[in-house]
């Protein structure tokens, strides 16, 4: 009995990969974790916008409520996807189900551009969706682990600003896929063809994360330093042969880690409500604000385009792209700054300046002072801070908690985020009306504007100090040993 009990207890680890991975200099490496796990987010706005334009819709012969519908079956797959594939990522690994997630998104994308009813549509659209959402938890937790400490902020930031990248690569092809002088194309195998890019794009990304190791950090924490070692050897190896120089990592850095398989939900429950209340506070407050807004704004700013500024459907494809290109721009310019200048003077400044800008917009929306084209380019100036906030919520639900239950983590505030944030469309439809009266919407702006300034304001008061910190630092692992013991076990 008692060696059957030491077979399946793991013996303690003293690791100092967490130290080794943070101390690590940028190089091709961290490119290649960037680029094969950081397209998800691209394959995820061109999805969304290629669909927006309903090139499916007369083919299946579907209606204005089934088209909506089309889009609320994506997005509770989304839910469902993160939900399940979130505790498995913590259980399992990152690296298996970053495989799995994205080759479930390439699959079930693919068959979908082959319907032939709404139902079959609909079917498929839901497990793409849920693959989709397994790669939020899946890969925030990824880079987060093997990015070093001095630029996690930035290099998450970046990644989950791309979406506006897919965004507007979609815009762009649905000119070509939905050309309205060839109804019959647009119609037949226009918007199939659509549905296709997302897989051939995915099948390029599956090769490059064959090559993206496991998590050594994930893999210390479950009772497999042994392997962890060997990752992170060959990582440094790799670099001293490119000519890098790398400090050396002492003792004192090292940590005494009690491997862990799974951790109980009662455990997982305990820590969101006993262990760390005011960081379960601010990660809902941010995800819950970003993501109200930004469903509100994207899913109405085509009707506002229509009936308040009369701008024809075929043109608002054009005033897209300037949207689109903010909301890229903001996490790419400021992203460093979230790293040098500090978390929560950043969050707040993105969230608070965002709330000035939509206020003042709304402002001029409601006194008839502004055209279309002046519109859009408030919303893009407002949403190049905001997107760099919204990219910021993220990161900071994936940093704050221990590393056990990363993946859980993302994935319950992003199922809250998107069943809050799923209210905004009904709400700004509503207050858009026929167009006749600005009243409404002006309030809704100003809502808008409230909501995102209370969002920094917690952020500014809540928030966590994590740049340059390691993620160990940030929130103790909860297989980690903090009592003085004997350096028995194995050495990683």
């Amino acid at each position: 009995m008692t060696n059957s009990a030491s077979v399946d207890t793991p013996k303690p680890i003293r690791s100092v990969v967490a130290a080794r991975m943070d101390r690590l200099p940028w190089t091709k490496f961290h490119w290649t974790v960037v680029v094969g796990l950081g397209v998800s987010w691209i394959l995820d706005g061109l999805e969304v916008q290629i669909v927006a334009q309903n090139g499916f819709a007369t083919a299946l012969h579907m209606n204005s409520e089934q088209i909506g519908l089309t889009g609320t079956v994506y997005l509770i797959g989304q839910v469902v996807g993160a939900l399940f594939f979130g505790r498995l990522a913590d259980r399992l690994g990152r690296k298996r189900l970053f495989i799995l997630t994205l080759a479930i998104y390439l699959v079930a994308s693919g068959i979908a551009g082959l319907s032939q009813d709404m139902w079959f549509l609909w079917v498929f659209r839901f497990i793409a969706g849920t693959g989709i959402g397994g790669e939020y938890t899946a890969i925030n937790s990824a880079i987060d682990e093997l990015i070093p400490s001095r630029y996690r902020g930035r290099v998450d930031i970046a990644v989950n600003g791309t979406y506006w990248a897919g965004a507007a690569l979609g815009a762009a092809a649905n000119f070509f896929l939905l050309p309205t002088d060839n109804p019959d194309f647009a119609n037949g195998w226009g918007w199939r063809i659509g549905f296709f890019i997302g897989p051939v794009l995915g099948l390029i990304i599956i090769y490059l994360r064959r090559h993206i190791p496991e998590s050594p950090r994930w893999m210390v924490t479950h009772g497999k330093g042994d392997e962890a070692t060997v990752i992170v050897d060959k990582i440094e190896a790799d670099m001293e042969a490119s000519g890098k120089t790398l400090s050396v990592v002492t003792e004192d850095q090292a940590m005494l880690i009690a491997p862990v398989t799974s951790v109980p939900f009662s455990q997982v429950v305990r820590v969101f409500v006993k262990d760390y209340p005011k960081r379960t506070f601010l990660g809902l407050s941010m995800m819950i604000t970003q993501s109200f807004l930004y469903n509100a704004i994207f899913f109405s700013y085509a009707l506002v385009l229509e009936n308040f500024y009369a701008i024809p459907k075929g043109s608002i494809a054009i005033y897209f792209f300037p949207f689109a290109i903010g909301n890229l721009l903001g996490p790419l310019l400021l992203g460093p700054l979230f790293d040098t200048v500090g978390r929560r003077k950043m969050i707040f400044g993105t969230y608070g300046l965002a709330a000035v800008v939509l206020a003042f917009s709304a402002m001029l929306f409601q006194a008839g002072s502004i055209n279309a084209t002046i519109h859009v380019v408030l919303w893009c100036v407002a949403f190049f801070f905001a997107s760099a906030g919204a990219s910021s919520a993220y990161l900071t639900v994936s940093e704050i908690f221990p590393l056990e239950l990363r993946g859980q983590a993302i994935s319950y505030f992003f199922a809250v985020a998107q069943i809050v944030g799923s209210l905004g469309p009904v709400i700004f439809g509503a207050l858009v009306g026929d167009g006749h009266d600005r009243g409404p919407l002006s309030a809704g702006y100003y809502l808008g504007a409230g909501i995102m300034l209370l969002g920094g304001l917690i952020a500014l008061f809540f928030g966590v100090d994590a740049e340059g910190k390691g993620l160990e630092d940030v929130a103790d692992p909860l297989s980690r040993v903090k009592e003085p013991v004997s350096r028995r076990g194995e050495e990683s």
